[in-house]
């Protein structure tokens, strides 16, 4: 499974959050965005790491104040065995091809370490500067 983690200014555009839904539906990923205000906060996740990147190309074109890429596409690093399909594979956060909002970026954080993935939420706190 591949992630990306993008901060915007804000997402407050109904229409650019239909394409980005549009998208992640198309390319069977599943992302969390922080909309209605500042910041905007938006997760990808996806089996193939063309498709996540083709989402992260989509938020790009969209031309978001303050866009930034604080988190490449990246694969995401195992953890424990929360966090695996009995196949093995690691699971993703949600079904793909759907787009969840949150009111608040706490909201978004709780919705991450759902999945009691450790890595992932050290990842995240990284990423989003929480700790060093």
């Amino acid at each position: 499974m591949y992630h990306a983690l993008i901060r915007t200014h804000h997402i407050t555009s109904r229409k650019k959050v239909a394409v980005l839904k549009a998208a992640a539906k198309k390319l069977q990923c599943f992302a969390l965005l922080r909309s209605g205000g500042v910041p905007g906060v938006m997760y990808v996740q996806g089996e193939s790491k063309g498709d996540v990147q083709s989402w992260v190309d989509t938020v790009h074109g969209l031309r978001y104040k303050g866009y930034q890429l604080v988190a490449p596409v990246s694969e995401a690093k195992e953890s424990d065995s929360h966090s695996h399909s009995h196949s093995g594979q690691k699971r993703m956060l949600g079904e793909a091809g759907v787009v969840e909002e949150f009111d608040k970026v706490k909201d978004m954080a709780m919705r991450i370490m759902e999945g009691d993935d450790h890595k992932l939420t050290e990842w995240w706190r990284r990423a989003m500067g929480f700790v060093s």
